[in-house]
């Protein structure tokens, strides 16, 4: 799969209380990434129209509730979204950490376990180098 068809999708709570979905375009650099992203949510949470790349696109769905505390979320699957999905909740404090609970869902045509778990170290790799 050529990276320029890859793209994130993520849903966004817009102005008229609703949510809508925007697809942002895979890119490696992630300070442009970023700017991408906080300009496209920016312009859907206004607009309250979605923004969808064509259908050609490998769409990798995200979903941050994060005003909620969730432990996974299964059965998301339906027919339509059969491609990765990841969702994540509230991050929990707890006395010397933080942990934050991520649900990841794959179908098997798209990847093998292995490439899951390689992708989940490299997150937690880059989780491990923030600086907050």
């Amino acid at each position: 799969m050529d990276a320029s068809t890859i793209a994130v999708n993520t849903i966004v709570a817009n102005t008229s209380g609703e949510v809508s979905s925007c697809d942002l375009p895979y890119n490696e650099d992630l300070e442009q990434f970023n700017s991408e992203y906080l300009r496209l949510t920016k312009q859907v949470a206004e607009s309250c129209t979605d923004h969808d790349l064509s259908a050609e696109s490998m769409i990798i769905g995200t979903s941050a509730v994060a005003q909620y505390e969730i432990d996974g979320a299964v059965g998301m699957y339906s027919g339509v979204f059969n491609n990765t999905f990841m969702i994540w909740g509230k991050y929990k404090r707890g006395l010397f950490k933080a942990t934050l609970s991520v649900s990841f869902q794959f179908h098997h045509t798209q990847m093998d376990g292995a490439h899951a778990a390689k992708f989940l170290d490299i997150l937690q790799r880059e989780i491990d180098g923030v600086n907050v």
